[in-house]
This record gives structure tokens, sequence and C-alpha cells, in this order.
């Protein structure tokens, strides 16, 4: 029996493998993992996978060395707005290489950026239709935005310019508005960007209750780490998440999937800041024309009222008037009948009075007096007998104009 040792069938392997690819062959491939080495070269794993199933039917080692690399990298990222990175698929030129220790690899020598761009594009429609048929596209549009958006839950990267941006915007307007911040840290690029911005809606989930509105705020970082953002599960969280969110990414170029489930979508983190100041604002100028009608309202129902009672009180006056009239009238005639009355009165006690004058005159010793009567007293006292005298007594007779002293001779 014929044998040929390892190294013998890895050398024909290679020999028949550099004849039968002896140009570079362009290849679609997904990419599994990717690594770049300190020296410059990247490694990569790529594989094929059913459309169905996503079972992988092919997988291979791939690599760039360092002077192709630092051509690919900014050409690919320029092209596409997109870091190579694990998930992305790719049109690569590759020549095949095999080595009796390493085994198979491709060497990537050229890459095209329209391929990847059209797949991103695929992929990216194909998130923008399946939420749609889910029906949660527009769901987080629905939620009522808060007349008064101030306690405000942020997911960002605490030492991202883009949160400062935020900050100095929202605390520092010529408006003075009164905000409550909370941050929910959250890694804002990479592979871990979409996770770690889920974990942190779901902790403002948890207290829901304590906020008005979920901003997600990124600046300051490159266009090619945005990837995260055409994330249906993130999409999937922002769309049916109780709270308005309003996004603020810093894509300028592109509407991100994100950008399009959010309630509201801007620019940059300052842009956010100010889009929440001008709700303010309008809340203010609702508050200002409801005084205003309120204001409105009190003073014409003031007026309203004090006419009103000035018709009031010029209908009491008039009755007043009349009341008093009729009782001055009344009164005149009741004064009249006691001013008779009283005046009868007089009169007929004045006559009574007369009368007893008359009475009295006429039992007067001076009456009497003058009528010829004369009044005789001894010792001050009246005498009205013979009796009361004696011969020698000293009596004194009274007349009307005038009196006499006489002696008793004989008695």
């Amino acid at each position: 029996m014929t044998s040929i040792s390892l190294s013998q069938l890895t050398d024909r392997i290679q020999e028949v493998l550099k004849f039968s690819f002896d140009t570079p062959v362009w290849i679609r491939a997904e990419i599994s993992e990717l690594r770049e080495n300190y020296n410059g070269h990247c490694y990569l794993e790529l594989v094929e996978k059913d459309s169905n199933s996503d079972a992988i039917l092919a997988k291979t080692k791939a690599n760039i060395w360092s002077t192709t690399y630092r051509m690919l990298k900014p050409y690919f990222e320029n092209s596409t707005g997109e870091s190579l990175r694990a998930g992305l698929n790719i049109l690569v030129a590759v020549t095949v290489e095999f080595h009796g220790v390493y085994g198979f690899s491709l060497n990537i020598r050229d890459i095209d950026p329209v391929f990847t761009i059209g797949e991103l594009a695929a992929r990216r429609l194909k998130i923008i239709r399946q939420l749609e048929a889910d029906g949660i596209a527009d769901m987080n549009k629905l939620v009522e935005m808060p007349l008064l958006p101030q306690r405000l839950a942020i997911i960002s990267s605490a030492t991202a310019a883009g949160y400062d941006d935020f900050m100095n915007q929202l605390h520092n307007d010529e408006n003075q508005f009164a905000f409550y911040t909370k941050l929910f840290p959250a890694v804002m690029q990479g592979d871990q960007a979409e996770s770690s911005i889920i974990r942190s809606l779901e902790k403002i989930y948890e207290h829901s209750e304590l906020f008005d509105v979920v901003v997600i705020i990124r600046g300051g970082g490159a266009t090619t780490d945005l990837a995260c953002f055409d994330s249906y599960e993130l999409a999937l969280n922002c769309a049916q998440f109780p709270l308005p969110v309003i996004s603020g990414i810093g894509h300028q170029r592109d509407v991100s999937i994100l950008d399009m489930v959010a309630h509201s979508s801007v620019k940059t983190p300052t842009a956010a800041a100010e889009f929440l100041i001008s709700k303010m604002k309008d809340a203010e100028n609702v508050w200002k024309n409801i005084f205003s009608d309120i204001s409105y309202l009190v003073q014409n129902k003031t007026e309203n009222e004090f006419r009103k009672l000035d018709q009031t009180q010029m209908r009491i006056t008039h009755t007043l008037r009349q009341w008093v009239t009729k009782r001055s009238h009344a009164f005149e005639t009741h004064q009249n009948r006691l001013q008779n009355s009283v005046r009868m009165q007089i009169v007929r006690q004045k006559n009574k009075l007369l009368i007893l004058e008359k009475s009295i005159e006429s039992h007067s010793p001076s009456y009497l007096l003058k009528h010829g009567y004369t009044i005789t007293a001894l010792n001050g006292k009246r005498i009205s007998s013979i009796k009361e005298v004696k011969a020698g007594d000293k009596i004194r007779t009274f007349v009307h104009d005038g009196e006499f002293e006489s002696e008793i001779i004989n008695g």
C-alpha cells in the first residue's frame, strides 16, 4: 500500500489551491468575528448562513495585513458610514492561502463598500417592515407628551461631550426653567451599546412614574459607531416604551431606525435640550393665555356684578326714597293729628285751670275782702264766733284795702 506523509499532503493541497486560485477571487460573506492586532493586522472569521434558518453553511479564517488594512479601513468607513464589524455582509477580493501548520485561510486584498451599503439598506428596510408588520412603528409617537416635561430620564455616557452639551444648554438657558434630571449610564457605541441601552431602558421602566420623558443622547463619537441605533431589539424597546422617547444621537447625515420610532427626534444633544425648553415655553404661553382668559373673565364678571350692584343699589335707593316719602307723609299726618290733639288737650286743660283758678279765687280771702267781707283775728287766729273773745281782747280786722285794730269793751 502506497502512502505519503502529512506534509506531502499539505504541500499537494497548497499546490492545487495555488494553481486553481492564482488570481484574487471576489466572495460574499458575513463577518462573524473581527479582531485588530496591536501590530496593525486584522483577523476575521467569515461565515455563510442559510437565508432561511441562519444555519452556518461555511466558515473560514481571513486576514488583512496591516499595509492593506490601513487603506481599506478608512475607505470602507467613509463610503458606508459603518466600521468593519461583526454582523456585516461584505464583498471582498481574496487570495486563497494554505499553510501546512496554520491551515486554510483567506487574505483580503480589496473590498467593495457598495455591496455592504446595499446589504445594510436591505437589512434596515427589513427591520422597518418588521416593525410596521408588528404594529409598533408609531406606538411611541402616540404617547402623549406631558405639558411640562420637567422630569428627565437620560440615557447617555457620563463622560460624553454630548451629555455635557445637553446639561449646559438645559440649565444655562435664559428662561431658567426647572428641570430634574437622572442619568442612566450606558455604552453608546460599539458592540455593547445595544444591550447597554436596553438595560437602561429597563431600569427606567421600573420607576417610570417618576419621569416625564426619556432622552437618549450621544455626541462626540464617530459616525461609524451608530450601527446599534439601527437595531430591531432597541427599536422594539423604544417603540413600546410607556414614556415619550426623545432621540438626539448626533446622526446628521441619515435618520436611524431609533429616530424613526422615537416620539421625537433631533440631530444633536443640544437640540434635544432646546426641544425640551421649547416645550416649557409652549406650556408657559398656554398658562399665560389661560391666566389672561381668566383675568378677562374675572374682570368681565366683576364689572357685570358691579353693574348689577349699582342697579340694585339704585332700586333700593328709589324704593327707600318712596318708602321714606310715604312714611314722611304718614308721619306728617300723624304729627299734625298729634299736634292738634295736644293743642286741644292744652286748651281743655287750660280751660279747666281757668275754671279751677276762678273757683279757687272765689274762695280766697282776698276775693271775699274785695266783696265787702272782713276777717277778724285774735292773736293771729281767725275768729268765727263771739264766744271766742272777751272784754279787753284786742282784735285785728282785715278789709280788702288794709287792716285795723279794735278792743272788746263788752263781751
